[in-house]
């Protein structure tokens, strides 16, 4: 089986039917979608409509990384895809994109972009993953098909409650050798709103990330970037990436940037 569309659910209404609505609707067929239900009691998990690709793990978790985790032990694809309830595959032709993509070009984690509803903006990823790119944001796991053998070893961290995804990522390019391949399309449409994003977790994300990237990268390089960042008016830049009436144009130029960069 090509790939596992893993989706983790608690309480999430009709946002769980319409993520898995939304793979159903592939017009690429090699896949399986395991829901991994934390004992749900809204009455979604029943919403779901019957087929064979939908498998259900349901049994408690202590968070959402722990929820993954569970459903990553069970899961049976060559690559894996991590969707939140809400978050939809932005087209039908998507998972047989991706899987044109991996037939041209071997890889270990393919990532392309990710569309934010709320903002009706798209988040534009690096052509090419480097030290700095890994400091600065790395793709999401919405938008990335990792190579089943990066889990076998460990799953997420749970040591990070809010960024184990960012974590593994690091883990998987500088631990593992993940050849990283970017994907020319959005994947991936956002709801927005998710746990990291949250006003309570935005402090605990940040000493994480610093923990992180120190970890993986070393204390100097990581000061190095901080500066760099600074200089470039990246708190300016973040708050007009998240704003709606500006976002739209900010990925604009971000994207004419990073295309310019990589013709160099």
């Amino acid at each position: 089986m090509r790939f596992s569309i893993i989706v983790v659910s608690l309480n999430a209404g009709e946002e769980l039917k319409n993520t898995v609505d939304s793979v159903l609707a592939q017009n690429y067929k090699d896949y399986e979608i395991l829901v991994k239900d934390g004992g749900s009691t809204d009455g979604s998990v029943e919403m779901l409509p019957e087929d064979e690709r939908i498998r259900i793990l349901s049994q408690p978790d202590c968070s959402i990384y722990d929820a993954m985790n569970q459903a990553v032990m069970e899961a049976r694809g060559e690559y894996y895809l991590f969707l939140n309830c809400g978050d939809y595959l932005y087209s039908h032709m998507v998972l047989g994109r991706v899987a044109k993509q991996m037939a041209l070009e071997p890889g270990d984690i393919y990532y392309g972009d990710l569309y934010r509803r709320q903002l009706h903006s798209t988040d534009v990823s690096p052509e090419r993953i480097t030290d700095f790119v890994c400091y600065r944001n790395v793709p999401c796991h919405q938008v990335c098909f990792y190579a089943a053998h990066l889990f076998r070893k460990r799953g997420y961290d749970l040591h990070y409650p809010v960024r184990a995804d960012y974590e593994h990522f690091l883990y998987s390019v500088y631990e593992e050798h993940a050849r990283c391949r970017h994907l020319p399309l959005v994947v991936s449409s956002y709801m927005g709103g998710g746990f990291s994003e949250t006003e309570e977790h935005l402090q605990m994300a940040e000493a994480e990330h610093r923990e992180i990237t120190e970890n993986y990268l070393g204390k100097i390089k990581c000061l190095c970037y901080r500066l760099v960042m600074l200089l470039t008016l990246q708190p300016l830049r973040a708050k007009l990436a998240q704003d709606e009436r500006f976002s739209k144009y900010y990925h604009r130029l971000k994207r004419m940037l990073y295309r310019k960069k990589d013709l160099m």
